[in-house]
């Protein structure tokens, strides 16, 4: 009776939070075979409508286009590294994308704090992404730089210690996000001497076209942008790996939350150098979520008035599914470089239902893929709440700590060894 209760309360809980924001809007459904086109010719070819069903000939194309870039995905995720990696220097700002009052009035008051300078300013990773799109504020990459303090390290040395690896997290927080959000995550891993890249996802914060209200460039009815914006998620994280490369970083992680966790998984499934990876809800279709959660009821609704169904919408997204890259992200673990693995999910969950966060784990058992798996007693917007939020901080927190201290004891061990083989000889 009261586990009754209780989840009555929780689904009461989690639809006001979902229902709150009154700037979510219904677009038209748009193929965006434009978005695509550089990469698949199979985007680029004609497309007459000879047929009285065009919406059919269309999902039969974007359908092509979805096997053609899955078979090709290497090629699709690949990139150049940028060459205009710098840090600026500025206040923080929130960027928020809803209009509670309560929220445009933080938002007017940390530019007021800017302004009179009471808030310092702060270091962020800018570069221009491999991945153009026709948004120029959109194509300036943007991560909050949280360095760990080095004053550990000069102890250590100064001792004759061992020197701990440099090792960093990448974090990508949820769809809609503000600049804010998961920045308290960033300095708990600097406390354990981990470094982070806070990253603003495409069409995010500061990167958001003037044009919008929310991130809805990101996830929307029109297809190929989506897709897009996935792609070009996927190599923002890869280049923000190639920059702490070159300045010294050895051990690197990545960790993202609902939308953020699909941008690390395919990441991390196309990049060896991601051996701490947390996901923060996690899902194994992209068109599943977008047909059944509650946040993206608004675009499902184009999708339904176009005549589609879940299946249909699970296949145009095949692209940037986990599911699509399941067995590549369990071919990316070896035992030279094993992947440490952390999946949280919500019970009480309705953006992404139980049962898709539940298959990702039977993927995994299928595949044999080592992993953590950890559950929250409530949803996805609750998890952001006292104090699920606290429950949730533990287990990415205590979960990074315990992956980077193995890393970094391996590698200790691996020299340790080698000195000791050397010196016999």
């Amino acid at each position: 009776m009261l586990s009754k209760l209780y989840a009555k309360w929780m689904y009461s809980w989690e639809t006001a939070l979902t229902t709150r924001d009154t700037n979510r809007i219904v677009r038209p459904l748009e193929w965006g075979f434009d978005w695509l086109e550089d990469f698949s010719p199979l985007a680029r070819a004609a497309n007459p409508h000879l047929s009285d069903t065009p919406v059919a000939e269309d999902f039969a194309r974007m359908t092509a286009v979805n096997r053609d870039i899955v078979a090709r995905a290497d090629q699709f995720f690949g990139y150049e590294t940028p060459t205009d990696f710098r840090l600026e220097r500025r206040h923080p700002q929130l960027y928020p994308t809803n209009v509670r009052p309560e929220t445009l009035e933080e938002d007017a008051e940390l530019k007021r704090q800017a302004e009179t300078g009471e808030i310092e300013e702060a270091d962020f990773l800018r570069f221009t992404s491999p991945i153009r799109t026709r948004y120029p504020e959109n194509d300036i990459v943007n991560a909050r730089w949280y360095p760990a303090h080095p004053d550990k390290q000069r102890e250590a040395r100064s001792k004759g210690h061992p020197v701990k690896p440099k090792q960093a997290m990448i974090v990508m927080p949820q769809w809609n996000a503000d600049a804010f959000s998961h920045n308290a995550l960033c300095t708990l891993f600097n406390s354990f001497g981990i470094s982070c890249l806070r990253l603003s996802k495409p069409y995010h914060d500061v990167r958001r076209p003037a044009e919008l209200e929310r991130s809805d460039y990101a996830v929307s009815s029109n297809v190929g942008r989506t897709t897009e914006a996935c792609r070009q998620a996927v190599v923002d994280i890869r280049s923000c790996i190639d920059w702490l490369e070159s300045q010294g970083y050895e051990h690197f992680g990545v960790l993202g939350t609902s939308l953020g966790s699909c941008y690390a998984f395919i990441a991390a499934a196309f990049d060896q150098r991601l051996q701490v990876c947390a996901f923060n809800h996690a899902s194994t279709w992209f068109g599943d979520v977008v047909w059944a959660g509650q946040s993206t009821r608004h675009i499902r609704a184009a999708f339904e008035q176009a005549g589609l169904t879940q299946d249909q919408v699970r296949e145009i997204f095949s692209i940037v599914s986990p599911m699509s890259y399941m067995e590549r992200f369990a071919q990316s673990s070896s035992p030279a470089t094993p992947k440490r693995v952390l999946v949280v999910h919500a019970t009480y969950d309705l953006t992404f239902p139980l049962k898709y966060s539940l298959d990702v784990l039977t993927n995994f058992d299928a595949l044999k893929i080592d992993y953590v798996s950890k559950v929250l007693p409530c949803g996805h917007y609750t998890t952001g709440e006292t104090p699920y939020k606290y429950l949730d901080g533990w287990y990415l927190g205590s979960f990074i700590y315990k992956s980077f201290k193995q890393l970094a004891q391996t590698k200790t061990a691996t020299a340790l060894e080698s000195h000791a083989t050397a010196k016999a000889r």
